[in-house]
């Protein structure tokens, strides 16, 4: 598995190594890997060895900005995304740390994200840390580091992959957006609830009801 998957020359600069990211903060880049030489295996052990989950960018580890609060809306998201699907036998959602495989040496960790059952010939569960699917339903909780270019760059990234639906979700705000392709989104506001869709035909959750069961964190 330990495969960089790039065909760049190592940047020379740190002006030159940011401007290949999505506008992705310097302080979320490792070092170690040398940028351009991370692997897979670097990703699946950056947990145990810096304690942070890490997506790759063609070579690069990037830390993933994830707060306590953030990890909390996507844990109760789960619970009612699993509720639902399993109700219906629609398929399995992953968790925070789920690593998925966007592309060759593309790796990223969707806070939550939900595969159909038609996406694994006869329901069996591929071997390996890192499942190489794009999800059909995937879900960003933003962090303060996380960027509109850096958003902008995975949304493309999914839809280009095969999913149907990307929710963006601002809890700052406790809005969500609703993006059924990489530049159409609807602002869905906290009195509104989100929709599942094509994906989760009948599934629908109002934002005030998650955000409420997540816990009103102080201002």
């Amino acid at each position: 598995m330990a495969i960089a998957t790039t065909t760049s020359p190592l940047p020379v600069t740190v002006a030159e190594l940011l401007a290949r990211l999505p506008d992705i903060p310097a302080e979320r880049i490792r070092l170690d890997p040398p940028p351009g030489t991370a692997t897979e295996d670097d990703v699946v052990a950056s947990k145990a060895r810096y304690n942070r989950l890490c997506e790759l960018f063609s070579g690069v580890l990037v830390e993933k900005p994830m707060g306590w609060y953030e990890a909390r809306l996507a844990a109760v998201l789960i619970w009612y995304l699993q509720g639902f699907v399993k109700q219906h036998d629609l398929g399995l959602v992953l968790a925070p740390d789920g690593l998925i495989r966007i592309g060759p040496g593309q790796i990223r960790l969707p806070d939550v994200s939900f595969f159909l059952w038609s996406r694994f010939p006869n329901r069996v569960l591929p071997a390996g840390a890192i499942l190489n699917l794009t999800p059909d339903l995937a879900v960003e909780i933003l962090s303060p580091s996380n960027t509109k270019a850096e958003m902008a760059f995975k949304r493309a990234e999914y839809f280009a992959g095969g999913a149907a639906l990307v929710w963006e979700v601002d809890a700052a705000r406790r809005t969500a957006v609703v993006f059924t392709s990489p530049a159409h989104g609807n602002v869905v506001s906290e009195s509104e609830s989100l929709d599942g869709g094509s994906v989760l035909p009948g599934f629908t959750l109002r934002l005030a009801e998650w955000f409420d069961e997540a816990g009103r964190r102080a201002s």
